[in-house]
């Protein structure tokens, strides 16, 4: 398996790639073809799906960037780690935690979010 970090890191920068084209080529490398994406609010299974929650957040919230809020935990096929969306040099809007179930080739599968912090009215 590839340095688990990197994997991460990729996978922050496919949220943050707004060239769709650019986006959609790193989905397809990052992830399993049937990989699957969960937060509270929003399950996208598949490519076509999870290119669709990053272009609808992006969407939401433009002008902001993902970024790790902190080191990546891993094991086993297990990652875990904290991230942050903001506008540069502001607070985060919004601050998660994600768990991310790696495959045997090095792709993403699953992830498991967890929203920590979210606008009011979100």
């Amino acid at each position: 398996m590839q340095n688990i970090d990197e994997l991460i890191a990729r996978y922050i920068a496919t949220w943050n790639e707004t060239d769709r084209a650019a986006r959609r080529t790193a989905i397809e490398e990052l992830w399993s073809p049937d990989g699957v994406y969960t937060d509270p609010m929003a399950v996208a299974a598949g490519t076509d799906a999870i290119d669709a929650t990053i272009a609808a957040v992006q969407e939401q919230f433009p002008g902001f960037t993902f970024s790790l809020a902190g080191p990546v935990d891993a094991h086993h096929d297990i990652a875990r780690f904290t991230w942050e969306l903001a506008q540069d040099g502001a607070e985060a809007l919004v601050v998660g935690f994600d768990v991310a179930v790696i495959t045997a080739e090095g792709r993403i599968d699953r992830v498991h979010g967890f929203l920590d912090k979210i606008p009011t009215g979100a």
